[in-house]
This record gives structure tokens, sequence and C-alpha cells, in this order.
């Protein structure tokens, strides 16, 4: 029988608490010391099962006079740091991102267009206004067309689906890091793409956006596969 660590017995009860409500985000938790007192666990064990905590992403902790343990509700920035451990931990292989891709990104385009503001829209036709521009350095293009799906991401206002496409954006960049596969035709092509998903997502047109990023997607998924030789996923660390 396994007994567990009392540091992940606190840390266990302390994320209930928060997840519960009982500490909303911002305040902050009784101070080390009197978390000493109440649990009779040594100081050791109560920072441990604080770093716990720190490292699932549900507190803060801030050092000097007015320092603490602050308590913060998790958001997609912890989705997206535990899928990028995935992918970075489980090697991934290539084809697992483009079906990530092509499963995810329909939805949150037909979302998008449900729920975009008009700064949504503005975000949108800046990105792909970059990557119509041919001239630009490979990387530039990269950054940009990556810039745009996580804007599409990010309008549909939904914010499990946009913390799985932050934590995919490295990947993305990634697995389409190719001079050889990446010309002016791919340019162009990414670039009407965009331009016609964008416009349904403006026009509230839920349908015709998934079904043309559903389209975009597996179209460039099918010609990176035919180029791309790698089939494993690197992600340099941040």
């Amino acid at each position: 029988m396994q007994v567990p660590k009392a540091s992940d017995v606190l840390a266990n009860d302390l994320r209930e608490r928060i997840l519960r409500g009982e500490f909303p985000s911002g305040t902050a938790l009784p101070p080390e010391r009197e978390l000493v007192t109440q649990t009779q666990m040594s100081r050791t064990t109560v920072r441990e099962a604080l770093r716990i905590l720190e490292v699932q992403g549900l507190i803060v902790i801030k050092t000097g006079r007015s320092g603490g343990a602050f308590v913060q509700q998790p958001g997609g920035a912890a989705v997206a740091s535990s899928a990028t451990l995935l992918i970075r931990g489980q090697q991934l292989r290539l084809i697992d991102l483009l079906e990530t891709r092509e499963a995810i990104e329909p939805a949150c385009a037909g979302l998008a267009a449900k729920y975009r503001t008009d700064d949504d829209i503005a975000v949108l036709d800046a990105a792909n206004a970059t990557l119509g521009d041919l001239d630009i350095p490979l990387e530039r293009f990269l950054q940009a067309n990556v810039d745009w799906h996580l804007a599409v991401a990010a309008a549909s206002h939904n914010e499990l689906l946009t913390g799985f496409m932050t934590a995919l954006s490295k990947a993305i960049y990634s697995s389409t890091e190719n001079t050889a596969f990446v010309d002016e035709e791919v340019r162009t092509t990414t670039y009407r793409a965009h331009k016609t998903i964008t416009d349904a997502i403006r026009l509230g047109d839920s349908a015709a956006a998934t079904r043309r990023m559903t389209k975009h997607v597996h179209g460039y998924a099918e010609a990176v596969v035919q180029v791309e030789k790698r089939t494993e996923i690197e992600i340099e660390e941040s």
C-alpha cells in the first residue's frame, strides 16, 4: 500500500479549497507559519505543498514584506503549459500534431464566427496582411501564420481551446519551418485561405468558417507530410 506524502496531502486539500472558491482569486493563503500551526506539519512540508500549487499555476508566491502565496484561478495559460510539457515529454509524432489541429481548429473557427468582436477581427486582418507580403523572410511569415491561428482561437473566447492552441503554436511553427515547402505558391494559398475564413468569421457564418478551416488545415497537413521527413515534433525549451 502506497502512503501519500504529507506535502501531497496538504497540496490536495488546499487545491480543493481554492477550486471551491474558499480562497478567491487574488487573495492570500494563510501565512506559512499559520499553516504550520494549523496542520502540525513541518515548515519544509508546507513549503513543498505550496511549491506544488505554484507549479500547477494555482498560486503565485511573492517575496518581501507584503509577500505570501496569492491565489490565481487556472486559465488558458495552465492548459498551454501542461500541453507543452506533454508534447515535449512524449516526443509526439508530427502526425499527432496535424491530427490535433484538424480536430481543434475548425471548432475554433466556428465559435469565432459566433463570438468574435471587432477587436478580434482587427487582429485577424493584421496578421493576414503580414502574410500577404511575399517579400517578408520565412521567420516572419511563420510567426504571422501562427499569430493568425492563435487569433482565431482567441476569437472563440473559449479558454480551453485557446490554451490548447497556445501550446501547439511552437509545434506548428517548428513543423512548418521548411524553406523547401514554404514557397511563394504556399504563401499565396495560405493568405487566400485565411482571408476566406476571416471573411466567414466577420460575417458570423459559423458553418462556412468551420468548413473553410477544415479544408485549410487538412490541405496544409497533406502538403507538409509530403515534404517534411521528420516524424517527431521538436520544440526548443523556452
